[in-house]
């Protein structure tokens, strides 16, 4: 239980709170934005040494998209507060969220276990934690605000849509999932 990739998985945990601190407070964008990037690359280096230690282990499973779901819903909120982002992209973002949770519970009601996370799920994750720094460094009113305006907002849309479609692979999964019987062999 105690391995470097769940101590990683920790470490983007206890960054929630302090990105949502140092966000919502005046002239600490700069060191939220360092909480994200830190967030996001803890993301990519937890999964890829499991893997490569051999470490992967089922807190982990469930940690760490468990984890990303709060580090998306957290920034959301704050870039909302900030007036960095519109309304209807948190819809978009939750509500997507929302119907996935209904999948897993209906996967789970029905005796399957979980789906896996995908390569193309894990990139949407990716592109909105790159997107969300962006949009923070946005609100600064200097050439690099507008140039992480149009990098934010790239991220965003192609995390958007990768997180739509992937929102589409999983549910058609699950429905295979639950609807393949298993073929009866009858004896001769």
């Amino acid at each position: 239980m105690l391995t470097i990739p769940n101590a990683l998985t920790l470490l983007r945990f206890l960054g929630i709170p302090l990105f949502i601190f140092l966000a919502l407070s005046k002239h600490a964008d700069g060191w939220a934005i360092l909480t994200l990037a830190i967030g996001g690359a803890t993301d990519y280096f937890d999964g890829k040494l499991a893997r490569a230690l051999h470490q992967e282990s089922k807190l982990g499973e469930i940690a760490d998209p468990t984890i990303d779901r709060l580090y998306i819903v957290a920034t959301l909120v704050v870039l909302y507060l900030r007036d960095a982002i519109p309304f209807w992209l948190i819809a978009i973002l939750v509500g997507r969220d929302l119907f996935m949770a209904v999948v897993a519970l209906v996967l789970q009601v029905k005796g399957f276990a979980p789906l896996k996370v995908t390569y193309l799920g894990k990139a949407a994750t990716f592109n909105l934690l790159y997107a969300f720094p962006f949009l923070l460094l946005a609100l600064s009113d200097t050439w690099y605000g507008t140039a992480a305006f149009i990098f934010g907002w790239a991220f965003a849309v192609w995390g958007v849509s990768l997180y739509l479609g992937t929102a589409v692979g999983y549910f058609r999964t699950a429905v295979k999932t639950i609807t393949v019987r298993p073929r009866i062999i009858e004896s001769q």
